[in-house]
């Protein structure tokens, strides 16, 4: 499969609920060693797209505040 058969990246919110329900998958033990390679390989691209998600969100809010992060509005101090 090229790049551009590659399905879209799921939206942060898509990929972390994916993530939460691999993460209990995992944990509830029920998982062949074959599943868990998987499962444990596809979380560790979730993980991937949430950080660099994540990461860009706050390149964003650092920009549009010229470079100074601050308490939002109503924020408790």
């Amino acid at each position: 499969m090229s790049p551009a058969d590659a399905p879209p990246a799921p939206s942060f919110e898509a990929a972390l609920a994916e993530l939460e329900s691999i993460v209990q998958n995992m944990e509830s033990g029920k998982l062949s060693l074959e599943e868990s390679l998987a499962a444990y390989q596809r979380g560790a691209v979730l993980l991937k797209h949430c950080q660099s998600a994540l990461a860009a969100a706050e390149q964003k809010i650092q920009v549009l505040e010229s470079g100074e992060l601050r308490d939002l509005p109503g924020s408790p101090e």
